[in-house]
């Protein structure tokens, strides 16, 4: 890949709703992204291999549970800033972005919400740094969409659980050190626990063969009679509420990140369209290029726009758990569309690794679909106006 020169559209001013700490804190990470993340992701896509070499500046950077507090070794930013941080990373892979969030999200915010404080003070500081990598055990062969009919298990054995079961399509489970897992105990409520790499029984085989978040590592968990203390259940919460109000979490981290991947799509067509020649001017002189670009960009500045009050909302503890969802659902389908059509606007080009496209494109298909699929965030809305639950 050439030399990274994205600049970030911002059609609305939208800048001028933003901090300067706000402001400060993205473009720290955009000029990260550009040294560090551009110059090399397309290899590691094109192997199927993570650039674990990045998690040292994605700790130095903040970008692990920035809006966990000072004292347990996060950034104590506000949402926004979390929201723009995960934008500029998505803007750079979604697999970096899923890398931070799953620490951040699925992994720390758990942990400092519902542990007890010998765990905070236990995992925190060194998942705030890197020196620990987490991961998050909810998703199970048979139980995607309704995580309610989990199977993964455990029984009381002294001052220790058995745990028995598997997770699979797990973001960082080859790597992590730990792993937030979501289980029912014997009389079938559900607790989180912390497993730890190194305990007899649990492994993480790495899941291969995906076209898509090829520079993230993915796995499965598997328990097979682990024996884990149960000083490392999670104390706070019982039930679907923990696991749902991480994902809504990380789903904020998601609707912020896949405007980013957006934005570079949106980007790199502009620029391309401005440059290629045929029939004796650049292509972006065309009607039907204009109405690409200019849905493109009316359709990122709506996003936005939906992103910056979300985090307003999110500050104020006032966003609900339809609200983000909305949000997710409206970015992932704006951003598969935008790569789309980006793609077609660099013809034959947008599907080589000379330009980020095709890689964005393949990525948003898994985005589309984790952390809630396309068409359950549409039901959690439909839920939410009518009263009337379509799940069942």
């Amino acid at each position: 890949m050439g030399k990274d020169v994205f600049q970030s559209p911002d059609y609305f001013a939208i800048d001028e709703l933003l901090t300067e700490e706000h402001r400060l804190v993205r473009d720290a990470v955009r000029q990260w992204v550009k040294k560090d993340v551009s110059p090399v992701i397309e290899d590691y896509c094109q192997q199927a291999a993570f650039p674990s070499h990045i998690i040292q500046g994605l700790g130095q950077l903040g970008c692990f549970g920035p809006t966990i507090p000072v004292e347990y070794g996060g950034g104590g930013l506000d949402h926004i800033a979390y929201g723009l941080m995960m934008q500029e990373l998505e803007r750079g892979d979604s697999g970096v972005r899923s890398t931070a969030s799953v620490q951040g999200s699925l992994v720390m915010y758990p942990i400092y919400t519902f542990g007890s404080e010998e765990q905070k003070r236990k995992y925190l500081p060194k998942l705030a740094s890197g020196e620990m990598m987490g991961c998050f055990g909810l998703t199970e062969p048979d139980h995607g969409s309704n995580p309610a009919g989990m199977l993964t298990h455990y029984k009381e054995d002294g001052d220790h659980v058995i745990l028995n079961g598997a997770k699979m399509w797990i973001s960082n489970a080859p790597f992590a050190d730990i792993a937030v897992v979501w289980a029912k105990n014997e009389q079938g409520e559900i607790h989180g626990l912390v497993v730890e790499r190194g305990m007899e029984g649990f492994s993480t085989p790495e899941t291969k063969g995906k076209w898509s978040l090829r520079a993230s590592a993915t796995g499965e968990l598997v328990f097979d009679n682990v024996r884990v203390p149960k000083s490392h259940i999670l104390p706070g919460v019982k039930g679907l509420k923990g696991p749902l109000s991480c994902l809504s979490s990380a789903r904020y981290g998601i609707a912020w990140g896949v405007v980013g991947a957006a934005m570079d799509c949106y980007d790199t067509a502009l620029r391309y369209a401005k440059e290629r020649i045929q029939f004796d001017r650049p292509i972006a002189g065309f009607q039907l290029t204009q109405k690409k670009l200019a849905e493109m960009i009316t359709e990122i500045t709506k996003a936005q726009l939906l992103n910056w009050r979300l985090g307003v909302l999110k500050n104020e503890g006032k966003a609900t758990p339809a609200q983000v969802s909305m949000a997710k659902r409206n970015a992932c389908d704006i951003a598969t569309q935008i790569a789309r059509d980006a793609r077609q606007i660099l013809g034959g080009m947008g599907i080589t690794g000379e330009y980020p496209i095709m890689r964005h494109m393949m990525n948003l298909e898994s985005v589309i679909t984790y952390e809630g699929t396309h068409e359950i965030h549409l039901l959690i809305t439909g839920m939410d106006i009518t009263g009337l639950d379509a799940f069942h």
